[in-house]
C-alpha cells in the first residue's frame, strides 16, 4: 500500500521543481537565430546575470552544466602549471580542484573538513606563507550541496586582501545564486559562476561565467583557453558568438521566464523567503535530533546553509528512508554523497519552493521515520510550523 499519486516531488538540490510558467516558455516554435528577438533575448539575459551575481563585469552563458563553467573559469585565467589553492568544505570546491588538475594546473587543498565551513584564519596564514606569489587562483563555493556548508564568502575575500596575496579569487554559486545574497565586486571575487537548474528554476544545462576587469585582464596571457570557453571568442560582433554556435534557444526562453519571476517576487524577498524555508527545516531537524539518530553535517547553526540541509543518521540507514519516501509517498530526498555515502540523506529548500512543499517533504520524512522505527523526537513537522506562524506576518 502507497499513499503516492499524481506528480513526484524533488526536494533533491537539482535539478529543484521547476515552474509551470518556465515550462510553459519552452513550449514554442524555434526561433530565428539571428534575428533581432534573439540578439535582444541574449542582451536581456546577460545584463540580469550580471545583475544577479552583482558585478560591473562581464557575463558568459555556456551550453553546459556546472562542470562546464568550472572548466570555462579554470581555462580562461590559468596556463599550465599554475598553482591553484582550494579551500575545502566539503565535495564541490574538491571536485573543482580535481578539474583544475586534469586541466594540468598545480593543486593545493587548504584542508578543512565536510562539518564545518571555511575557517578564515586558515585561508590568511596559508597566503601570507606564499611569499613568491606562486598561488595563481583561490576556489571556493559558497555553498557545498554535499555537506550542507555555507562559506562567508565576503569575509573570505576580507582575509585575502589583508594577506596582501594577488591571486583571483573564484566562487561557484551553483547552490546560492538568486537565493542568498552574492556581491560579487563588494566582496572581492574576481571569477564567480553558477548553473541553471538550482535557485534559477531552469532545466540543466546553461552554465554562467561572470569575470571582473582583472580576472579578463589575466585572461589575456591563460595558456589553457581552447576555443569553445574562450570568453574572447564569445565577445566577438556577431552573435553565435555568443554561444560558440548555435544558441540554446528554449532553455533562453526558460531562463528569461524564470529570472522574470524572481524580479516580480523582487531579490530580498526571495532571500528571506529561503531564509524562512531553512529555517524551518532546521528547526525540525533540531527536534527529531533528540532521539540521538538524526543530526546535522554541519555542526555550527551559522554555517548551515539556507539551500540544503544535510543530514546524519547514526547506525540506520538512509536509503531504506530514502526509498520509503520516494515509493511510498512520492517524495524524493536527495542522497549523501561523496564522503557522507550511506551516512545521510539531504533535504533541498531552494528555487521554486514555498512553505507547503517544505512542509509537506518534513511532514513524509516524519511519517518515514514512524514507520521505519527510527528513534527520533517527535513533533518535527510541528516545530517548522511553529516557527513559520511566528515568522510570516498576518
Amino acid at each position: 500500500m502507497t499513499v503516492r499519486a499524481g506528480r513526484e516531488f524533488l526536494a533533491i538540490p537539482g535539478p529543484t521543481t521547476m515552474p509551470d510558467e518556465v515550462l510553459q516558455a519552452m513550449h514554442r516554435p524555434a526561433l530565428d537565430i539571428y534575428s533581432k528577438e534573439m540578439v535582444e533575448l541574449t542582451e536581456s539575459l546577460l545584463a540580469d546575470l550580471s545583475k544577479l551575481f552583482a558585478t560591473k563585469g562581464q557575463s558568459y552563458i555556456h551550453i553546459a552544466n556546472g562542470h562546464g563553467a568550472w572548466e570555462s573559469t579554470l581555462s580562461n585565467v590559468l596556463s599550465r602549471g599554475d598553482k591553484v589553492l582550494v579551500l575545502e568544505s566539503g565535495r564541490f570546491a574538491i571536485g573543482w580542484g580535481q578539474a583544475a588538475a586534469a586541466m594540468g594546473a598545480e593543486v593545493e587543498v587548504l584542508k578543512g573538513d565536510w562539518r564545518r565551513a571555511i575557517r578564515l584564519t586558515d585561508v590568511e596564514e596559508r597566503l601570507r606563507q606564499d611569499k613568491e606569489h606562486k598561488i595563481k587562483a583561490i576556489l571556493a563555493v559558497q555553498v557545498d550541496t554535499a555537506s550542507g556548508a555555507y562559506n562567508d564568502i565576503e569575509a573570505i575575500g576580507k582575509a585575502i586582501k589583508a594577506s596582501g596575496h594577488p591571486a583571483l579569487f573564484m566562487v561557484d554559486t551553483v547552490a546560492s545564486l538568486g537565493c542568498m545574497p552574492f556581491e560579487m565586486d563588494a566582496w572581492g571575487v574576481d571569477v564567480a559562476m553558477s548553473g541553471s537548474q538550482k535557485g534559477l528554476m531552469t532545466p540543466p544545462g546553461l552554465g554562467f561565467v561572470a569575470a571582473n576587469d582583472r580576472a579578463r585582464e589575466v585572461h589575456k596571457k591563460a595558456g589553457l583557453r581552447t576555443p569553445y570557453w574562450d570568453w574572447s571568442e564569445r565577445e566577438g560582433s556577431e552573435h553565435y558568438r555568443k554561444y560558440a554556435g548555435t544558441a540554446p534557444v528554449h532553455l533562453l526562453f526558460a531562463l528569461r521566464r524564470a529570472i522574470d519571476m524572481l524580479h516580480e517576487e523582487g531579490l530580498e524577498n526571495a532571500f528571506q523567503r529561503h531564509r524562512l524555508l531553512g529555517e524551518a527545516v532546521r528547526r525540525a531537524v533540531s527536534v527529531w535530533a533528540e532521539g540521538q539518530v538524526i543530526g546535522f553535517n554541519i555542526a555550527e547553526p551559522q554555517e548551515r546553509s539556507n539551500t540544503v540541509t544535510t543530514v546524519l543518521m547514526n547506525g540506520h540507514d538512509p536509503v531504506a528512508l530514502h526509498r520509503y519516501c520516494k515509493e511510498k509517498c512520492g517524495v524524493v530526498l536527495g542522497v549523501g554523497i561523496g564522503e557522507l555515502h550511506g551516512q545521510a540523506f539531504r533535504i533541498a529548500h531552494m528555487g521554486h519552493v514555498n512553505a507547503p512543499m517544505i512542509l509537506g517533504t518534513l511532514g513524509v520524512v516524519e511519517v518515514a521515520l514512524n514507520a521505519l522505527d527510527i528513534p527520533h523526537g517527535k513533533g518535527g513537522t510541528e516545530a517548522a510550523i511553529e516557527w513559520l506562524g511566528e515568522s510570516v506576518s498576518a
